[in-house]
């Protein structure tokens, strides 16, 4: 069964409240409280779970520790996941400085950037290595999941190298759409997208 993406997308903010209300020592939450938390309502959370089995309790609500499991199990958070970066301009550098990344599974093992004066410096403590690096690195780190920073121009070119290296899935933060085989799972963040989307809520007086 296919998953609409959107549910994945709320499953994944549930699990980010989620953890705030164990972190608070809140024990159990209604489906109603959850929806209004994550964006929703409160038969859409139901049934987003339901793709996946039963949860909570009829009557009560969910448990939070252990609905909190059962997201990130699904989700793939309770393993660690391998990324390399590529690209340490001012957005790859603050990537890999983000440290509530490790706190959902994944793991900044290795950077990447052509700029020679970047090459050997340690950012976020990762050292940082030349692109023909990128082979020998991904598989001796065992890296799953690539990240592209670069300009986009080069988004492409450095896509392929992933590849061709055993890569995945990438998370493409460059402005430009990049093409990879079926097998490759390719996540697009474009930030004049959502500006875009911004502008015209502010223009037209939309709020959604």
């Amino acid at each position: 069964m296919k998953i609409p993406a959107i549910a994945i997308s709320r499953l994944s903010i549930c699990a980010r409240n989620l953890a705030v209300l164990d972190e608070k020592g809140v024990e159990v939450i209604s489906s109603g409280r959850l929806a209004d938390m994550c964006g929703g309502n409160p038969a859409q959370i139901r049934k987003d779970l339901a793709y996946f089995g039963g949860f909570g309790v009829r009557g009560l609500g969910y448990y939070v520790k252990e609905l909190l499991f059962e997201i990130r199990k699904i989700l793939g958070a309770d393993r660690e996941w391998r990324l390399g970066l590529v690209g340490v301009g001012n957005l790859g550098s603050a990537l890999l400085r983000h440290a509530p990344l490790a706190d959902r599974g994944c793991t900044f093992v290795a950077a990447f950037d052509k700029t020679p004066e970047r090459i050997g410096i340690r950012i976020g403590g990762i050292k940082v290595e030349p692109p023909e690096a990128i082979n020998h690195v991904i598989e001796e780190k065992g890296i799953e999941i690539g990240v592209i920073a670069v300009k986009p121009e080069g988004a492409q070119e450095v896509a392929d190298t992933l590849v061709r290296a055993g890569i995945g899935a990438i998370l493409n933060f460059a402005p430009t759409e990049i093409r990879c085989p079926a097998h490759v799972s390719i996540e697009n963040v474009d930030f004049s997208l959502k500006l875009d989307m911004l502008c015209y809520r502010l223009t037209s007086g939309a709020s959604t």
